[in-house]
Order: C-alpha cells, then sequence, then structure tokens
C-alpha cells in the first residue's frame, strides 16, 4: 500500500474536517484518565462531544459503556480524525489503515521521529509523503494536538478545563511546543482573554504552523494569532499568509527562538527542524507587518493589547501618570526599549494645562499628581486629551491605586473613555501582586482594557505595538519595480570588473577604469586616467585578492605600474599556482570618505538587502540592518540613521554630513536588482565610500555570486 500512496500526485487537505470534525475515532483508547488515551476521552466527556466517538481498543470491549472494536479496520469509513495512541514502530501501518478506510485527518502524539535523530527523520519523511499522496492531514508527530474551544472539541491529553468562548474579540493559538501553547492559553485565560483554538504542531511532518495560521485567520471570530514557532517550514507561504491576515486586519504575533548559536541548536534537537537564517526571517516577517516579539512576556502581553486594539495607528507614546517616580522612569525605559514619547501639540498641551492647578508641570509623560484626589474625573479627561493628540499612536496609564474607593474612581473614570477609543489605551496599577480591589478588577477584566501590574512590562509591549503600527503603515510606501540587467554573468562568483559593470548598469557609481590584459595596456589605461591608480588582479577564483599580493595601491607613474604589474604575476603565482587571470583592473585611487558597506542575499525568506559600517568596521562592530528588498528610499534613510554609528553619518569632528540620500538609492537599487533578477544570490560592496551631502558615494568593490 505504501508503494502505491508514494506514486500518486499529492492531494488537498481538508482542515475543516481535522479542526471541526464531525467523528472521532481514538485508537489506544483507555479508561484510565493518566493514560495518554484516558486523558483525550476524559477531555472530550468533560465537553460534552456531541459527534460520533469511536473507541479502537485490543484489550477492552467497552470503556465507560462505549463500545469498542479491536482494530482500525473494525471502524466505519469516512471518519474525520483518528487520534493514534500506538508505539512509534506502528505509527506507518495505522496510518495505512487509516487511509483504507478513508479517514480524512490523523493526530500522531508519537515521538522518536525527525527529533530523535537521522533514521526518525527518514521515518518522518516516508510517513508524510504517504499522507500527502492520500490527502490524509495529519497533525504531528511529537505534538500534544489542539483544543478547539469555539466547538468544545479538545483532541489533546493534557488536562483542559471547560471554558466558554463569548463573543468578544478572541485569540487563536499556533505552537510548535505543546508546553508552550499551554503557557500561553494559560496567559490568556488569566486576563479573561477568550481562547478559541489552541494547536500544537510539533515536528510539523505535514501540516505546518503556516497552514493552520490561513485556515485560523479566516474565521471572522477569531482576533489575533498567537504563534511560537521554532523553524517556518515554508517561508514564502508563511509570508503570503502573513498578507492574507494583514488584509484581514488580523495581527499575528510571533515568538521565533534561535537568534544566539545555542538557542538554534536547541530549536532544532526540539523537533527536528532545520534552522534557517534568523535575521534573514526577522527582516522578512517584519517587512509583512507581522508582530515580531523576543520573550514569552511579550508574546503574552503584546497579543492582549491587540486582541483589543487590533489596527492600532501609528504614532507615539502619551502617557498619563499620578506619580513623579513613575514619570522619570518612563522617560529612561521608553528610550531603552525604543518606545518614542510623543511631543504634544499646542491644543492637546493647552486642554491638560487646563486641567490642573498653575502649579502643575504639563509635560509628556504628565503627572496629574494630587489632582486626582479632588477630582478623580481628571484621570478620564487627561486620557480623552492625550487621545486628541495627533502625535499619540498608544496611551498609557501608569498609575498607584490608592485606596479601594479610589481605585473604583479611576476605572469609572478610565473604562468610558477606552469603550470608544480607537488609539490603544493601557492600563497599569503599580504594587506587583498586591491585591486590587475585586470591583475594580472585575470592571478592568470586562471592559478588555488591557492591564498590567508592571509599567516596564506594558511599556515593552507597547513598544512592540508601536513598532507593529509603523509596520502596517510602511507596508504602503514600497518601492515595487524590479530591476532586469541586459546581460547576467554567468553562474558562480562573479569577477570584480564584471561586477562593477553591473553596478555601472544600475545607476551606482564605480571608480574610473579598465582591465588591461598586458602590462602595456596597463600604463595605456593608467595614463588616460591620470596617476596616482590602484592594479587589481581580476580572476574569479580570487575573492580575496589582498591576501594573495593581488591588490597594490597608490602607483603614482609608468615605471612604479610596470614593476607592480610584474609583482603582481609573480606574488599570485606563488601562491596559487596555475590560477589564469583574465587580466588586472586598473583604477584611479579614490579620495578619502566614510567607508560602509551595501550587500543583498537571497535565501528561502526572499531576498533582504544590508547597510552598515564597510571596511574593516564591519567585522569589528557589526553594525548592520537588515532590510527588505522592497524597501522604498524614504524608508531606507529613516533605517540608516539608526545605524549604532549614525553619528558618524552627521558633522563629526570636522568632518561634513555624509550623503545619506546617496547611501539608500544603492539600497533601493540592489534591492530592485534582486527582485527582478533572481539569478543573483548575493551581492556585497565593500567600501562604498561615502562623500559629503550632494557628493554621492563611490563603490570600490564589487562581488556578485550568480546561482
Amino acid at each position: 500500500m505504501a508503494d502505491t500512496m508514494t506514486t500518486t500526485s499529492p492531494k488537498t487537505f481538508d482542515l475543516d474536517r481535522l479542526l471541526r470534525p464531525r467523528s472521532i475515532a481514538i485508537v489506544g483508547a483507555s479508561p484510565d484518565r493518566a493514560s495518554i488515551g484516558g486523558g483525550v476521552l476524559a477531555n472530550l466527556e468533560l465537553f460534552k462531544y456531541s459527534g460520533d466517538l469511536h473507541l479502537v481498543s485490543r484489550s477492552r470491549d467497552e470503556i465507560n459503556g462505549r463500545p469498542c472494536v479491536k482494530t482500525i479496520g473494525d471502524l466505519p469509513k469516512g471518519v474525520d480524525v483518528v487520534i493514534l495512541i500506538v508505539p512509534q514502530a506502528a505509527i506507518k501501518e495505522s496510518v495505512i489503515a487509516c487511509i483504507e478506510r478513508e479517514v480524512a485527518g490523523v493526530i500522531v502524539y508519537s515521538s522518536g521521529f525527525a527529533e530523535a535523530g537521522e533514521e526518525g527523520r527518514q521515518q518522518q519523511d516516508e510517513l508524510a509523503e504517504i499522507c500527502r499522496n492520500a490527502g490524509i492531514a495529519m497533525l504531528g508527530p511529537n505534538c500534544m494536538g489542539y483544543t478547539n474551544y469555539v466547538d468544545g472539541i479538545p483532541l489533546t491529553f493534557e488536562p483542559v478545563d471547560l471554558r466558554g468562548v463569548g463573543e468578544r474579540s478572541r485569540v487563536a493559538i499556533v505552537a510548535q511546543s505543546g508546553a508552550t501553547a499551554a503557557n500561553i492559553r494559560f496567559a490568556m485565560h488569566a486576563r479573561e482573554i477568550a481562547v478559541s483554538y489552541v494547536v500544537a504542531t510539533g515536528n510539523e511532518a505535514v501540516l505546518a504552523a503556516e497552514d493552520l495560521i490561513a485556515w485560523l485567520i479566516e474565521d471572522p471570530r477569531n482576533a489575533v494569532v498567537a504563534v511560537y514557532v521554532e523553524q517556518v517550514k515554508n517561508p514564502q507561504k508563511f509570508l503570503s499568509v502573513a498578507r492574507r491576515a494583514r488584509e484581514l486586519g488580523k495581527p499575528i504575533v510571533m515568538l521565533h527562538p534561535g537568534s544566539s548559536e545555542r538557542g538554534k541548536a536547541a530549536a532544532q534537537s526540539h523537533t527536528g527542524a532545520l534552522a534557517g537564517d534568523h535575521a534573514t526571517m526577522q527582516a522578512a516577517v517584519r517587512n509583512e507587518a507581522v508582530a515580531l516579539v523576543d520573550t514569552t512576556d511579550e508574546l503574552f502581553d503584546v497579543a492582549a493589547i491587540l486582541a483589543r486594539y487590533p489596527l492600532p495607528p501609528p504614532g507615539e507614546a502619551g502617557i498619563v501618570t499620578n506619580s513623579g517616580a513613575i514619570r522619570g522612569l518612563c522617560f529612561d525605559f521608553c528610550e531603552r526599549v525604543g518606545l518614542p514619547i510623543a511631543t504634544l501639540s499646542e491644543d492637546v498641551h493647552a486642554e491638560l494645562t487646563s486641567l490642573v492647578p498653575p502649579y502643575v508641570h504639563v509635560d509628556n509623560p504628565f503627572d496629574i499628581g494630587t489632582t486626582g484626589f479632588a477630582n478623580p474625573g481628571i484621570f478620564g479627561t487627561s486620557t480623552a486629551a492625550m487621545l486628541k493628540d495627533p502625535n499619540v499612536g498608544i496611551v498609557f496609564l501608569s498609575h498607584a491605586g490608592g485606596s479601594p474607593p479610589m481605585q473604583i474612581k479611576k476605572s469609572d473614570a478610565i473604562i468610558p473613555v477606552a469603550a470608544t477609543a480607537e488609539k490603544p489605551v493601557i492600563l497599569n496599577i503599580i504594587g506587583d501582586d498586591y491585591p486590587l480591589d475585586p470591583t475594580f478588577m472585575k470592571a478592568v477584566r470586562d471592559s478588555g482594557i488591557p492591564f498590567f501590574r508592571s509599567p516596564e512590562r506594558a511599556m515593552r509591549a507597547m513598544a512592540v505595538v508601536m513598532k507593529y503600527a509603523a509596520a502596517l503603515a510602511a507596508t504602503r510606501d514600497r518601492a515595487l519595480q524590479g530591476a532586469r540587467l541586459r546581460q547576467v554573468p554567468a553562474s558562480g562568483l562573479v569577477v570584480e570588473y564584471e561586477g562593477k559593470r553591473i553596478l555601472s548598469e544600475l545607476g551606482i557609481r564605480t571608480p574610473r577604469g579598465a582591465l588591461a590584459k598586458s602590462a602595456d595596456e596597463a600604463v595605456k589605461i593608467a595614463g588616460e586616467i591620470g596617476y596616482p591608480v590602484v592594479m587589481k588582479a581580476q580572476a574569479a577564483e580570487l575573492a580575496h585578492k589582498s591576501d594573495v599580493g593581488g591588490v597594490i595601491v597608490n602607483l603614482a607613474d609608468e615605471a612604479a605600474v610596470r614593476a607592480a604589474h610584474e609583482k603582481m604575476y609573480a606574488d599570485i603565482a606563488r601562491h596559487k599556482p596555475g590560477l589564469a587571470l583574465d587580466g588586472v583592473l586598473i583604477e584611479g585611487m579614490a579620495r578619502q570618505g566614510l567607508e560602509m558597506v551595501v550587500g543583498a542575499k537571497r535565501d528561502q525568506w526572499g531576498p533582504t538587502v544590508l547597510v552598515g559600517l564597510g571596511g574593516v568596521w564591519i567585522e569589528a562592530l557589526a553594525d548592520a540592518r537588515l532590510l527588505p528588498a522592497d524597501i522604498s528610499r524614504e524608508r531606507a534613510i529613516e533605517e540608516i540613521r539608526k545605524l549604532k554609528a549614525a553619528k558618524l553619518l552627521g558633522p563629526f569632528r570636522g568632518q561634513p554630513a555624509r550623503d545619506v540620500e546617496a547611501i539608500a538609492d544603492v539600497v533601493v537599487k540592489l534591492g530592485a536588482l534582486m527582485r527582478g533578477a533572481p539569478e543573483i544570490v548575493e551581492v556585497d560592496i565593500n567600501p562604498l565610500v561615502v562623500y559629503g551631502e550632494g557628493d554621492g558615494v563611490l563603490a570600490l568593490d564589487a562581488l556578485f555570486v550568480v546561482r
């Protein structure tokens, strides 16, 4: 049967039948709640599952009054989902039996597949091919299944509590880790935020996170999808799903570990996934307005905010507090986490001034001091004023709680304002776990206003939300046109003079020069350019010319050129015996400027462009930013000015301000090339010498790799 399966063409999966099944079979059912089979059955009975439930047990005729059959072959045809609680060695045989019974989907909890080593990976790959060719939707292996709270279907063995979902905005959860899926669920439920689905995908042999997200975002009842992934199997599909989610106004909040080498190794060992380039992933998903977070706290907190405010407008933070200490701490912490504080408009400044006595200093953060004791309404009126400010995209209310009656006065003033706000309003009552008035807490939870006990956690989450808002706005500002070349070089490493021809075709300035195939030609070219000149050996195999004597600078006259030519050929013959040079590139010596690097690469996430300090500094300081290939000129300028060494781009120690716009032009041109010429997989312009404002840039070296 397996051989027949591998020769047919893959079929489509019916995720409706997998995730909203009308019939379920448990293979390996048990009456013992502590066992996996008993845990699944107990959950289904707790949720009062109303569909057809079939039990398969070799040793029992009935469980809890339900009849059992002995084998999968005894099941009726067309069961929607079969849960396979059998040893790893029996999974393949069981899946084949399910296919014969025309089952739509299977859930495999068993481990011992790709996460266990190469043999397990081969078994998983074979199992996946069988399922794909039969059109059977498999969740797992090495997973904890799912809970569908909307329809009351818990197909997991972990204990789950029975909860309704209500009519308020819901969070759907997708995670490759079952423990993390549960952790997100706990966090949402603790905040009284409705959870619609919790899906733990495990090794993702067949169904991957992006497949589940694509299904979930089409449900109008889901407001946000919270995602934990250690590796995205199909990056291009994930980006397509992210675009669709953006069209629907459904934020995706994603935690993706693996930025460190040890983190990447841990992710690989967990599910057997092959880790990709984490920095490239970040640039690609942020470009599609995925809210990328760094910690589980941020995942919980950002999901909570976006569940209430899924379409935050761009802007900066407006802060209202009744503590001078919090006001001071906000300045420092906001700067640390990248949350800009808005400069208040004149109208809003005047309105806030009218709300407080003359001795109260009005600024942002706005400290109302003790005004709230005599006038509790100020907690609402100051919030409403901040929301009016066009510079403010999010309002943060960070207060000392006060007595129970004062807490209730705060909520009575704030909640009606937040209820109609289109901008996010975030409430923080300091005091860590010190208990608050139950009436106050119920009013806050019922209102749906995002609530925090830690101002620092709130501000970290707000910084992510504001970046998400900016990313949403930036999707409307993209350079859409790609660039094609008249002639694409042959595959492999492109020799420098050919690379500079490409740059010239793109409109990127390079030093005046030409290829010389003899000493006489070198002298002739140098004379036409004008001394001093630089000589560079040219061969595709010479990626690092300086290491083998392939670069000689400051050649001042004809004699120096002839001597350099003879020495260069001798040095390269000694270091690289048998290497034939295309010739030598003779170029005019460039005047000094700020050395930067602009490069590009293409991987499974698509093309990206890199910009940073160049020359030796790129290795010493690692100061670079990875940008999407469709970035606009204006956004490129903004990103370049975010470099750690951005001060060097302005007037610095007697040097003029640098031509940042010219750097941005190179970024945009390389991005267009990468989008228009898929054969090119890598570009490196290092150094790109940047001159004063209006004087442009000069590419001194160019490396291209063609597929």
